[in-house]
């Protein structure tokens, strides 16, 4: 059961950096149209519905990637004392009252909202010349898939953290930077750190 649980985890996780290529290239068009637009007189009327699109997309798909690093924002000022299964519990209401029923109406009305799309061909008429919407929403019912699988992994978490009293391990990732961790890769004490910062900030008191 880990390893398919792991084994989630590890697609939402591909799904999520890949589309993070995205900033990559929306921070580049960004400032070529901003060159071409100031410098070479030459805007492009696209561009501005391209970079939304871009943006959309990126939002959508990091769902279930966000999803699977339990990164998603929580109301955590009482949450984050509670015991495991508790938390488990709240959890597990919460994703089979709210979670479910919401994004599977997200994929189910996007997957429609997509098909209609391409039916018709849609262009984006914020602009002239827009360019095509279709594909742009058809990420809607993708990223309401891969939301809904990942959910439902969390709600198997929740299911054995309830069973064993301890939530499951998740696939390791970046994270953020352990201080206590490097001060002991390097070596460095805290009575070291506290005499830098007398000599930065007294540098003639400290060499008296």
């Amino acid at each position: 059961m880990q390893k398919l649980l792991l084994a989630m985890d590890r697609i939402s996780t591909f799904v999520g950096q890949s589309f993070s290529w995205l900033i990559v290239a929306l921070t580049f068009m960004i400032s070529w149209e901003v060159f071409s637009r100031y410098a070479l007189d030459n805007p492009h009327p696209w561009a501005f519905d391209v970079m939304s699109m871009m943006y959309g997309s990126l939002f959508m798909m990091a769902g279930a990637y966000t999803l699977s690093k339990n990164g998603h924002v929580r109301g955590d000022v009482l949450y984050g004392f509670f015991p495991p299964r508790l938390q488990a519990g709240l959890d597990l209401a919460l994703y089979i009252l709210f979670f479910i029923p919401g994004v599977f109406a997200m994929a189910w009305a996007g997957y429609n909202y997509a098909a209609d799309s391409w039916a018709i061909n849609e262009h984006s008429n914020i602009t002239a010349n827009g360019p095509p919407v279709y594909p742009f929403k058809t990420i809607i019912p993708l990223a309401g898939a891969f939301l809904l699988a990942q959910g439902l992994v969390e709600i198997v978490r929740c299911i054995v953290c309830l069973q064993q009293g301890k939530w499951p391990s998740r696939g390791e990732d970046v994270e953020e930077v352990d201080v206590e961790k490097l001060k002991e890769m390097v070596h460095v004490k805290d009575e070291d750190i506290a005499k830098l910062d007398a000599f930065v900030v007294h540098p003639q008191e400290s060499q008296k």
